[in-house]
C-alpha cells in the first residue's frame, strides 16, 4: 500500500515537471517568435539575408563578370543602399533569371526585391510595390539598316524585344512592325546579327554596349522614356522594406554616391537633377 501511493505521488510529480518543461519550452517559443519578429523589420524572407532576383546579362545595370559575380549600375548601387541597412556585401545574395519573371517571384515571395533597371508603371504596381525612382532614360532601335529610324519605318519588319519590359509595352502600342520576343538581350542580339529579325529595341545604355561590340549594328532610333523610371521591386504591401530603401535610397544621392556610380557605369549620359546631391 505504501509503495502504491508513492508510486502515484511520483508519477503526479513527474507529470507535473512534464506539464512545467512543456510550459517553460511553449514560452521560450513564443519569445523567440516574438524575438523574430523583432529582428526581422523589414519582412525579409531571411533576416539576416536581402534575396535579389536580377538579370545576369543587362549590361552595365547588372550583369555577371568573368567570375561569375554580379556586377553594374543597379547591382552596385543595391549594395550601397542595403549597406545603409545594415547588411554587409555578402548578405545580399543575387540570382539571375528572366526579366519577365522578376516581379511574379518577388510577388510570390520567392525574392525579398528585384533589381534589374526596372521601370514603374501603374500596371506593374497592381501586383508589386516599387521604390522611389532611380534612374532614367531612352529605349532605341539597334539594327543593321539605319532606315529603321521610327515607329512608321519599322512596318513590315521584324523587331525584338525583351519580354516583359517597357520596351515590350512601347512597342506593341507604337511600333507597326512584327514584335519578336526574347527572355533576354544575348539571345535577341544573336537573332539579329544571324537575319532573324530586323531591329531589336532596348534600353539606351544596353543598346551602346551592343553597338560598340558588333560593328555592323547602329543605335538607329531613340525614344525618351522618363516617365517611368526604373525603381526597386519589393512584395506588394511591405512598405517597411520599402520605406527603408527609400531613405536609404535618398542619403546615396544626397552624397554623392549616385552620382559616382552613374559617371563610372553611364559615362557621358546626362544626370537628371533630382538624383544629385542638392548642395
Amino acid at each position: 500500500m505504501q509503495k502504491n501511493l508513492e508510486r502515484r505521488k511520483f508519477v503526479k510529480c513527474s507529470l507535473t515537471l512534464i506539464v512545467a518543461a512543456a510550459a517553460v519550452l511553449l514560452g521560450a517559443r513564443g519569445n523567440a517568435t516574438f524575438a523574430l519578429a523583432d529582428d526581422n523589420p523589414y519582412n525579409l524572407i531571411d533576416p539576416k539575408v536581402i534575396s535579389v532576383g536580377t538579370m545576369g546579362d543587362a549590361r552595365p545595370y547588372v550583369f555577371t563578370d568573368a567570375d561569375g559575380n554580379f556586377t553594374g549600375f543597379d547591382a552596385e548601387l543595391f549594395r550601397d543602399v542595403a549597406g545603409r541597412l545594415g547588411f554587409q556585401a555578402e548578405q545580399v545574395v543575387f540570382t539571375g533569371q528572366d526579366f519577365a519573371a522578376l516581379l511574379p517571384s518577388v510577388a510570390s515571395g520567392r525574392f525579398d526585391v528585384a533589381v534589374a533597371a526596372i521601370g514603374t508603371t501603374e500596371a506593374r504596381k497592381k501586383t508589386v510595390d516599387f521604390s522611389d525612382g532611380y534612374l532614367a532614360g531612352y529605349l532605341s532601335i539597334i539594327s543593321a539598316d539605319p532606315a529603321l529610324s521610327s515607329n512608321e519605318s519599322t512596318a513590315g519588319k521584324r523587331i525584338g524585344v525583351i519580354q516583359g519590359t517597357l520596351q515590350e509595352i512601347y512597342a506593341e502600342k507604337n511600333l507597326k512592325g512584327d514584335i519578336v520576343k526574347f527572355p533576354d538581350n544575348n539571345s535577341a542580339v544573336a537573332a539579329l546579327n544571324n537575319g532573324t529579325i530586323d531591329g531589336h529595341f532596348t534600353d539606351y545604355e544596353s543598346a551602346k554596349q551592343y553597338v560598340e561590340r558588333y560593328s555592323n549594328l547602329k543605335i538607329t532610333m531613340n525614344v525618351p522614356s522618363f516617365d517611368a523610371p526604373a525603381g526597386f521591386v519589393v512584395k506588394k504591401g511591405n512598405d517597411a522594406f520599402r520605406e527603408a530603401l527609400n531613405k536609404a535610397l535618398r542619403a546615396a544621392m544626397e552624397d554623392g554616391t549616385w552620382k559616382r556610380l552613374h559617371e563610372k557605369w553611364f559615362p557621358g549620359t546626362p544626370m537628371p537633377a533630382e538624383y544629385l546631391p542638392k548642395s
